[in-house]
């Protein structure tokens, strides 16, 4: 739609501008998905932009620049800006500048320069072809097409599908693919015979009969619901009440994408237990219409239609023709509902519709998904209700009968059996309120918030910062420039790994993967290199046992194992063939023989029964400081308390990615998604027993990394460049997700037990903490981790006393390791949990005990290391200010008050973050400045870019050095040929390090160029440098940088084990459904100290996707285990990221005025990782609004769990009352459970 090499089309350009693309990798499906929507709707409205981007995933940024730069498109947007022409406010007396009381000592700018944008004409798109909308003889021909595998009909007319049906009865109906694709790629399901039914008038055709509407079986469910909003339109609410029930279930089925070619019949089909439209099909007894060579039948879907997990009662010959939905009637109500982990593009967790008529004959229909292996109708429940008076006790009678009518077994698959009871009860009561509410309108106030649907609402946002005056027009520093990349990554061509071209004679590389967690193996790859294409197996026979053990930062990982596995998804062998698919499908022939064994070790209490840690490594660690037990004697009070953070997945969109280069002299050029390039080079080396000055690896960009692409790349190169080096041939080796997750492990699982000595004000005194996290199957950076998690457990409180043991598991998973906050984030939770738990329990507010325990410059850590220059405290009066948080909390407990079933919670939470890697090797940088003839500049450091802006302002820097524009300098990539030895870009130091490296290499060059400059004062810059070559004068430069504290002695706990601390503060307000467990972030405001700002823009943008990364961990995602090891999340399809809509629905960010700091480039500081624990202010937010409904409950508000993540499972099971407490709860040990908590 547009080009570099030709022009931006209006969408390219305002996600770039807008900066919406970070690492980029999401950028053109999300362009695409708005180029879309404006060639369809040409003057959207802000709800379209909500449908249109539910199939889109962004684990960058954060979405909201996405949001804020396509919301110009939309008419809303043009209704704002006319207002705001005027000098009035579209927000009225929302108006942020009134409802928000702002330190005028904050400049604030716009991140959104809509005055820039090229205006969008519709009338300019290019049309489609004429000739081919009218071009129909293939649309009036049946097709057939063949290969060596696979024929795939398309029939034209209802009877040749008939007919080829008969003839072939286990052939597979495909129409928008959506079901048949994920079972052929994932599941490795095999179909011969496909045919596509997409041409036949029949099944395509939408038609009003007069019981309802009667939909092909083709029809998609896009057109479904643009037929039933425009009945809705027509048609009384009495008549529509089905429709509208549909409809609404419709918006949450998948995303756009999935529903512009998904199928009204091959939902039905595909017979899913989960399905959202089934239970309401059968609730509402749709007809369908069923064909086969025999003859036509029609049928009610009811409870007889699903006879077992997705077989339905049709015979192999016969085909769904069509599908009617009837109209309703004047004196029947229909409702649906479905709870999912995410609100966007989910599967359901349960789902129900009902459908109730009152008259002589009463009548009701109940259908749930989620309850059993088929859609549930409870007869009985249906039965006992008919005849009776819509009131509480005819609800009672009718929970009663669903407890026992929708029974769960405790090791039923999908876990979550208690939230799964509990979600039926509140769905009936649900029913039960808003049926009654339409019968007679005389609801109690405080219920209605039971029934209030969604409604979408416009986000909102501000980002406030400070640019310091310049006299220089060329200084770049501090200047909001968008990511120097975004507009290649907005036309998609921007390079990644796998966006490579094909080389010569190149192969590809497939995997063997164990799929057992704890087995003695056998492997016989007889059969697969049997296959025409495949050129080698390799495995642990392959390399020196010597060199085989050498990956993982303790080398306990190897290359290929051998005789025994202790993980799922720990690499065997790997094939080599002339393609991925052939390769993927030759490792999969590979025959794996498996004698399990004993223990499976799977959680971290499993680790701790069978004492199970790492002996590689100091475990425990300790960390005792001043007198634990003296402080706990003379302490007013003590408590107790837990906490723990579940696992989660990096999910960076780009996958693992290598690509291996055999060159000359035994040479190897090696493509790789990774953030360490020397880590890969190290190991390439060692296990190939190659020089490392022959291993080039070269990185353009990362498609996201977050700490994920440091270690684990080599597991992927090293085989890689084995195969390349042995064949003499390049090797590519693509991981998929699946492959991705079993492999590489995640974010560290923790458990935290402490005990808390304070006194009568809520001064912390003394604190005796255990710190577990689940180590997987090597110890790799766990201990590393652990370090930073006992230095960081605190938070932002000074507690002067303190005993710490930190203890790595070793388990039967795959082996965790580094991501963003490296242990931190898990282990702050305990800092934020005494607080509050300390304030329960002396009746005071958990703000006031923040206040009085958070650091001040001077303090000492509990590791001895000073804090100097600490902001924690200015970060957190300025956010109380921003927020308005006194007079919201005023606001949220009257709300509170005046509904039972909604509640909302506000809260504040500082975080303090140790910036640097601890380890005095790692704290190094270097960098080449290359200076041409022309003026131009190239510019190389050791600092891989994954999104986070970090060759963006390294440019900055060089731009101000050396007094240019920043468009004359170019960064092309990373190269262990141009800066050898450069340390891996984690922790959040990349800017610190290589920016000083940076400019020590620009300031030689500007210092080379200075006597041309003063013999010329009136020359430019590609004078001067013209002169400079002319007299010979070295054009190109090295920098170099280390940092100049001293390094820290942990036997003697001296020296400086960070390099400065980080601080920020947040306060969160969300809503919370106490029947569903469902909530919504209303509004979250950021106060974020980051120095003086190299990149205001940049700088933003980490904090929000850090913040929405943590809304992750702390809200959503959960990687799930089952007891004998198996990962049971492997893709998005169970695995929930944050969407569009799971942001904060107002999202405030500031960065903190006046706070330089000496220690960093131009007195910036880190961003990456700091902000991230910042979104537990969700988690206690949420924590706030159970309390309001425990209390309306009569349940002590001080003695309930709420781990992370804190699900909407944890939240409903949280929310005590009457629905959950008629549940039996099994007891523990009576069953195996179909998930664990790792």
């Amino acid at each position: 739609i547009g080009s570099t090499k030709t022009k931006l089309h209006p969408v390219q350009e305002r996600m770039a501008k807008s900066h919406g693309s970070q690492c980029g990798f999401c950028t053109p499906g999300i362009v695409m998905s708005m180029y879309t929507l404006l060639r369809n709707t040409p003057h959207p409205k802000m709800d379209d932009l909500d449908k249109t981007f539910q199939g889109n995933l962004c684990r960058c940024t954060g979405y909201r620049p996405i949001i804020e730069g396509f919301k110009t498109f939309t008419e809303d947007w043009e209704v704002m800006r006319s207002a705001n022409e005027n000098g009035i406010c579209a927000m009225g007396d929302n108006c942020c500048k009134l409802s928000t009381k702002r330190s005028s000592t904050i400049d604030t700018n716009t991140l959104i320069p809509a005055n820039e944008f090229t205006p969008y004409d519709s009338s300019q798109e290019p049309i489609f072809p004429p000739e081919l909308l009218v071009y129909d003889i293939l649309d009036k021909q049946s097709l057939v097409f063949k290969n060596d595998t696979v024929t795939w009909f398309r029939p034209n007319t209802l009877e040749d599908l008939l007919t080829l049906k008969s003839k072939q009865p286990k052939a597979k109906i495909v129409m928008g693919n959506t079901e048949i694709g994920v079972e052929i790629k994932y599941k490795h399901q095999y179909y011969p015979i496909r045919i596509h039914a997409s041409q036949i008038p029949e099944l395509s055709t939408v038609s009003t009969v007069d019981a309802g509407i009667r939909f092909g079986s083709a029809v998609t469910l896009t057109k479904v619901a643009n037929v039933l909003k425009n009945q809705i339109k027509a048609k009384p609410k009495s008549h529509t009440r089905i429709f509208a029930a549909l409809l609404d279930m419709i918006h949450w089925f998948a995303g756009q994408q999935i529903r512009n070619v998904a199928s009204i019949g091959g939902n039905i089909v595909t017979g899913s237990p989960i399905s959202d439209l089934n239970p309401i099909f059968i609730a509402s007894e749709a007809v369908l219409e069923i064909g086969s060579v025999r003859g036509i039948r029609r049928i009610v879907m009811d409870e007889n239609f699903y006879l077992a997990y997705r077989t339905t009662v049709l015979r192999e010959d016969e085909v769904v023709i069509s599908l009617t939905v009837p109209y309703s009637k004047q004196n029947q109500f229909f409702c649906a509902y479905k709870q999912a982990r995410r609100r966007d593009d989910d599967t359901a967790i349960v789902n129900f519709a009902i459908n109730v008529t009152f008259e002589e004959n009463t009548k009701m229909i109940q259908a749930f998904g989620g309850m059993g292996a088929t859609v549930q109708v409870p007869l009985k429940t249906c039965k006992v209700m008919l005849g009776r008076s819509w009131n509480q006790n005819t609800l009672n009678m009718a929970l009663d009968s669903l407890i026992e009518g929708l029974p769960l077994s405790p090791n039923a698959p999908g876990g979550m059996i208690q939230y799964r009871r509990s979600l039926s009860l509140s769905f009936m009561f649900k029913a039960y309120l808003e049926i009654m509410n339409n019968l007679n309108g005389e609801l109690n106030a405080r219920e209605l918030s039971a029934i209030e649907p969604y409604q979408f609402k416009v986000p909102k946002s501000s980002q406030m910062f400070h640019i310091l005056p310049s006299s220089m027009k060329t200084c770049a520093v501090g200047k909001p420039i968008p990511h120097l990349s975004a507009i290649k990554q907005s036309t998609g061509e921007a390079v990644y790994c796998d966006d490579m071209p094909e080389f010569k004679n190149e192969l590809h590389m497939g995997l063997v993967l164990s799929s057992k967690a704890h087995a003695t193996f056998k492997m016989d790859p007889s059969d697969a290199l049997k296959l025409d294409g495949v050129h080698l197996f390799l495995s642990a026979e392959d390399i020196s046992p010597e060199n085989n053990c050498k990956l993982g930062f303790q080398s306990d990982i190897v290359v290929f194992v051998e005789k025994t596995v202790t993980s799922q998804g720990q690499i065997l062998g790997a094939i080599v063939a002339e393609s991925q698919s052939l390769a993927q499908k030759a490792a999969r022939m590979v025959k794996v023989t498996y004698t399990e064994l004993q223990p499976v070790i799977v959680t971290i209490e499993d680790a701790i029964k069978y004492n199970s840690f790492f002996t590689n490594i100091v475990n425990p660690s300790v960390i005792e400081a001043g007198n634990v037990d003296k402080a706990f004697t003379g302490a007013s009070h003590v408590i107790e308390g837990e906490c723990r953070s579940g696992a989660q997945e990096h999910f960076y969109l780009e996958p693992q990615s290598t690509i291996a280069v055999p060159k000359e002299d035994n040479e190897l050029e090696i493509f790789c998604a990774t953030q360490c390039p020397l880590f890969t080079a190290q190991k390439i080396s060692t296990v190939l027993n190659i020089p490392q000055h022959k291993i080039h690896v070269r990185v353009k960009r990362l498609g996201g990394g977050f700490g994920g692409k440091e270690q684990r790349p080599a597991s992927i190169a090293v085989p890689a460049a084995l195969a390349a080096n042995r064949l003499r041939r390049p090797v590519r080796c693509i991981l998929d997700r699946d492959e991705d997750i079993l492999i590489t492990g995640g974010r560290h699982p923790f458990y935290i037990k402490y005990k808390t000595a304070f006194d009568d004000h809520g001064k912390i005194l003394a604190c005796e903490i255990f710190l577990y996290n689940n180590g997987g199957y090597a110890s790799d950076l766990s201990d590393l981790i652990m370090q930073r998690a006992l230095y960081h457990f605190q938070n932002a409180y000074n507690i002067p006393n303190v005993r710490a043991f930190g203890y790595v598991c070793k388990t039967n998973l795959p082996s965790n390791m580094a991501m963003r906050g490296f242990g931190a984030p898990q282990s702050m939770l305990a800092g934020e949990f005494m607080v509050r738990k300390i304030a329960e329990f002396l009746g005071k507010e958990s703000n006031e005990i923040a206040e009085l325990n958070m650091y001040r410059t001077g303090d000492i850590t509990h590791y001895k290391q000073d804090v100097e220059n600490c902001t924690v405290g200015r970060c957190w009066r300025e956010c109380v200010t921003n927020s308005n948080f006194y007079e919201r909390k005023l606001s949220v407990q009257k709300f509170n008050s005046e509904n039972r079933w909604k509640k909302c919670g506000i809260t504040l939470v500082p975080t303090m973050y140790g910036v640097g890697f601890g380890m005095p090797s790692y704290q190094q940088a270097g960098a080449l400045v290359n200076v041409y003839t022309d003026g131009s500049v190239l510019l190389a450091h050791g600092g891989v870019e994954m999104g986070q802006g970090l060759h963006t302002k390294m440019i900055q820097v060089a731009s101000t050095v050396l007094e240019i524009s920043h468009d004359k300098i170019h960064t092309s990539e990373v190269s262990t040929v141009t800066v050898p030895n450069p340390t891996g870009t984690s922790a959040s130091v990349s800017s610190d390090l290589n920016g000083m490296a940076v400019l020590n290499a620009c300031e030689k060059i500007k210092s080379r160029l200075e006597p041309f400059k003063l013999a010329n004062p009136k020359g430019t810059w590609d004078d001067w440098v013209l002169a400079a070559y002319t007299e010979r004068v070295n054009l190109s430069a090295t920098g170099f940088y280390k940092t100049p504290t001293s390094p820290y002695d942990c036997s003697t706990q001296s020296g400086c084990f960070y390099d400065y601390y980080s601080a920020g503060a947040a306060c969160t307000e969300v809503e919370i459904d106490c029947l569903t467990g469902d909530h919504r972030i209303l509004r979250t405001d950021i106060v974020m100290d980051v120095g003086e700002s190299l990149n205001p823009a940049v700088d933003i943008g980490q904090i929000e996707g850090a913040f929405v990364q943590g809304y992750g961990l702390f809200m959503l995602e959960e990687l799930m285990f089952a007891p004998d090891g198996t990962t049971l999340t492997k893709g998005p399809g169970s695995y929930k990221l944050p969407s569009f809509t799971s942001i904060p629905l107002e999202f405030n960010v500031s960065l903190l005025k006046g706070a330089p700091n000496p220690k960093a480039i131009y007195s910036s500081k880190a961003i990456g990782e700091p902000p991230l624990f910042l979104a537990s202010s969700v988690l206690f937010a949420v924590r706030e609004a159970i309390k309001s409904s425990r209390e309306d409950a009569g349940l002590p508000v001080d003695d309930f769990t709420l781990f992370a993540p804190a699900t909407a499972a944890k939240i409903r099971m949280a929310c005590e009352d009457i629905f959950t407490m008629k549940l039996d709860i099994p007891k523990p040990g009576s069953f195996i459970p179909w998930n664990v908590d790792a």
